[in-house]
């Protein structure tokens, strides 16, 4: 938006990750919603290291195990009331 300053962008979109609410800042600063919401999804741009990345999916390998196992006790626990 031609308007809006890179202060005042800026000033919005730290206000937005404080918590205020995007609706209230768009009508505030006479902005769209949609403005800022590309403002925020321009902004994603966060690289994840190769060791973060492994981490992440040996916890989500560990989580799918746990679910498979409580998955299996479910039905050992239904098969026994029957």
């Amino acid at each position: 938006m031609a308007g809006i300053s890179g202060e005042v962008k800026a000033e919005i979109l730290a206000k937005v990750k404080s918590g205020q609410k995007v609706s209230e800042l768009a009508k505030q600063y006479g902005v769209s919603d949609k403005t800022i919401y590309n403002w925020l999804r321009g902004q994603i741009t966060e690289q994840v290291s190769y060791r973060e990345y492994k981490r992440v999916m040996k916890e989500n390998e560990d989580l799918k195990n746990i679910l498979g196992v409580l998955t299996l006790e479910l039905e050992k626990a239904k098969k026994k009331k029957r």
